[in-house]
């Protein structure tokens, strides 16, 4: 695991409060975190040791689901919601091996992920960064890094990778999905990845992970149900196999060792609008 950050922090970054982009870094082995952010997850552990295969199968889920689009669509152009940190392959990087000028828009409002974004992005005309609030789906489709950069009338790849479970049930994440797929063109793609009560006996493990998530510094992280999860996908037609943990997603070869329990309680999906 890479070292994490320690010393002075810069001035734009609250270290009295975790962010999720950095937990994720953290659970990924990324090396831009701080302490705050290392509790959550050493929080977590205690209940499920193996916590950060949550993060590990979300990431890979996110380079399956892309490369599907790459080699199975005609679509050339993607928005990544909650982007998060560099830490691991990203968007741009598993579609533009595939389709050198696919368009790829990234959308993170969290101050560390922007001061990166925007670095790691400046050299690459095909790429795009925008500090939009992703809950708020006008504002991110009004922002011209997004707007002109992507045509909205041709069919895009909407990607929320584990950034709605972060979504309070308050702000009805079921909605904010809804006016996105309202706005997308007929052929666009949308991959999800979302944390699980599978209401069944992982239902505990589920729960539990839940409670220390909410109540740790980062302050969210809802297990949801399959009909909950299956509402943010609203009048799309799902890609076999439908919703399923995200390991299960069209992995990359055969299963040859036992899963942990918490690959159970983290699912993918894609759908169509047809």
């Amino acid at each position: 695991m890479a070292q994490p950050t320690e010393g002075r922090a810069p001035a734009y970054i609250d270290t009295t409060k975790a962010s999720i982009a950095r937990v994720y870094d953290y659970a990924l082995g990324g090396k831009d975190n701080y302490e705050v952010d290392r509790e959550t997850i050493e929080r977590v552990r205690k209940v499920a040791p193996e916590v950060n295969q949550l993060a590990v199968d979300n990431r890979a889920f996110l380079i399956r689901a892309a490369r599907f689009v790459a080699t199975q669509t005609s679509i050339t152009q993607y928005l990544d919601c909650g982007s998060g940190l560099p830490t691991a392959e990203n968007t741009h990087q598993v579609v533009q091996r595939l389709q050198p000028e696919a368009r790829v828009a990234y959308v993170d409002n969290d101050p560390t992920v922007i001061a990166h974004g925007q670095a790691l992005l400046e050299d690459n005309e095909f790429t795009r960064f925008s500090a939009a609030d992703i809950r708020e789906p006008e504002t991110v489709l009004a922002d011209p890094a997004v707007q002109g950069f992507l045509d909205l009338d041709q069919p895009i790849a909407l990607f929320q990778i584990g950034t709605i479970h972060h979504f309070d049930d308050a702000v009805d994440p079921q909605a904010i999905m809804a006016r996105y797929v309202e706005r997308l063109a007929p052929g666009s793609v949308v991959a999800i990845a979302h944390f699980f009560d599978p209401e069944n006996a992982d239902s505990e493990l589920a729960r539990r992970m839940e409670q220390v998530f909410v109540h740790s510094p980062m302050g969210s992280g809802r297990f949801r149900t399959h009909a909950e999860i299956s509402g943010l996908f609203p009048g799309l037609e799902l890609v076999d196999p439908g919703i399923v943990p995200c390991y299960r997603w069209w992995p990359d070869g055969p299963q040859l060792r036992t899963e942990d329990p918490v690959q159970r309680c983290i699912v993918g999906g894609v759908g169509i609008k047809r």
